[in-house]
C-alpha cells in the first residue's frame, strides 16, 4: 500500500518511462552548439594556418603573431630568417607567422 503511494506521487503522476533520455537531451543540444559555433570553425582555422606554414617560400611577405611585417631570407623546419628592413635580419619561429602579407 506505501509502495503504491510513493508511486503516485513521483513526477510524472506515476507514468514513468523516458525520464532517463530526456534529461540527457539538453546536454546533447549544448554540445551541438558548442561544437558548431566554437569547436568546429577553430579547427577549420587551424587547418587553414597550417596549410599557411606549409606553403611558405623565401621571398614571401608575412606578419608575425607580433606584428612586425617581414620578408623570408631564409628557412629550416623549425626557424624562418626575415628582414624587416634594409640589412636588419630577425629569426622567428615558424608557428609564430600569423599570415602572409597583402600586396600594398
Amino acid at each position: 500500500m506505501l509502495i503504491d503511494i510513493a508511486y503516485a506521487m513521483a513526477p510524472g503522476g506515476g507514468e514513468g518511462g523516458g525520464g532517463g533520455f530526456a534529461a540527457f537531451i539538453p546536454l546533447i543540444l549544448l554540445f551541438a552548439i558548442f561544437y558548431f559555433i566554437l569547436i568546429r570553425p577553430q579547427q577549420k582555422r587551424a587547418k587553414e594556418h597550417r596549410q599557411v606554414l606549409a606553403n611558405l617560400r623565401k621571398g614571401d611577405k608575412v606578419i608575425t603573431t607580433g606584428g612586425l611585417y617581414g620578408t623570408i631570407l631564409s628557412m629550416t623546419d623549425t626557424v624562418l630568417t626575415l628582414e624587416i628592413a634594409d640589412k636588419v635580419k630577425v629569426k622567428v619561429g615558424r608557428n609564430y607567422i600569423a599570415s602572409i602579407a597583402r600586396a600594398e
